[in-house]
């Protein structure tokens, strides 16, 4: 099937023929009996809703469905507090029911989902929820048993700096949560021994890093603006990719219209166990020169239309690394689409 779909798309691209319709992947996709399960760990605050939000707009949410594991506390906020336990260490959490609802979902079987509310801090009634045909998983121990990782086809573990990740912290649950500033402190002092324990340790598990630090160019500019310094860093492919995605730079817009700072660098890193790729990008780019990614990407993978930040005349670094993200778990899910 990806050959097929690659054939057509070199053929329409080199001579412009028009040939009788090939499916879009998205059609394939709902078509197929297979279950993709994207895992996303990480750190509360650190942002790993933001990285696979470019998945959720592309294949929508007829296709999409997410879980978040702090559904899945074994003790509501004020139990938490008698018995004196973090919502990072393993033991407050139900994971053996975890395990047992997400192998059915890939199985395409439908679950009763456990609901928190952040918002009380204790438990709603469970909620029917349907498999679909890509669901992502986000928390604290996506990655921590053995298990939960043979259930997962990509992972990915997001990684702020610690500056960064208690800012966010401090303004998502003040303004979201109900917490006080101060006892948004307590609770990060109270967690950073099970951090460091329990969800740290992840990062050596995941077919993906990224990493997140205050721009090059001035730390005010994300509160402001939104725009960091991020690394996406990969484990070399495992796959071939049929064809390469282009970020093409505009050298022309560039020079005479681009009035923003932007870097792109290529580097090897050691994280933790292991040394990885890793593309980073700061600063802002001209949606032109993005668009041209997307468009290769489009080529490339047979998803068309990828339109994530039309209309807008920039984009940021977390911008460019959902979709140069997108692109590789796309490029996972043909894999596994070329096997059945």
């Amino acid at each position: 099937m990806r050959r097929l779909l690659y054939a057509y798309l070199g053929w329409r691209i080199r001579y412009g023929y028009t040939m009788p319709r090939t499916p879009p992947f998205q059609e394939i996709i709902a078509r197929s009996p297979l279950v993709f399960i994207i895992g996303v760990a990480g750190d509360s605050g650190s942002g790993k809703t933001t990285f696979t939000s470019a998945i959720r707009q592309i294949f929508g949410p007829d296709l999409v469905a997410t879980i978040t594991l702090d559904d899945y506390h074994k003790y509501d906020r004020e139990q938490r507090k008698t018995i004196g336990i973090t919502p990072l260490h393993p033991d407050a959490n139900n994971l053996s029911q975890l395990e047992m609802d997400v192998a059915r979902l890939k199985q395409g079987y439908a679950i009763q989902k456990p609901v928190y509310n952040h918002a009380t801090g204790t438990f709603d009634p469970p909620v029917p929820f349907v498999s679909k045909k890509i669901i992502i998983l986000e928390g604290l121990h996506t990655l921590f048993t053995q298990k939960l990782r043979e259930l997962l086809d990509f992972s990915v573990y997001v990684d702020p700096d610690r500056e960064v990740k208690y800012a966010w912290k401090q303004k998502r649950d003040t303004r979201n949560r109900g917490y006080t500033p101060a006892e948004v402190t307590e609770e990060i002092r109270r967690r950073e021994k099970d951090f460091a324990e329990f969800i740290e340790p992840q990062r050596c598990l995941a077919d993906a890093v990224i990493r997140i630090s205050a721009s090059r160019y001035g730390k005010e500019k994300g509160a402001s603006g939104n725009i960091y310094r991020i690394s996406l860093m990969q484990h070399r492919m495992d796959q071939a990719a049929a064809g390469a995605a282009d970020l093409t730079i505009d050298l022309n817009s560039l020079l005479l219209f681009h009035d923003r700072d932007f870097s792109i660098e290529f580097s090897t890193e050691n994280v933790a166990c292991a040394r990885m790729r890793a593309l980073t990008f700061d600063g802002e780019m001209n949606y032109d020169t993005v668009r041209k990614l997307e468009k290769s990407i489009e080529q490339q993978t047979g998803v068309c239309p990828i339109t994530l930040f039309e209309n807008r005349a920039t984009v940021t670094a977390t911008d460019l690394v959902q979709l140069v993200l997108s692109w590789r778990i796309i490029h996972r899910r043909i894999f596994l689409q070329d096997r059945e």
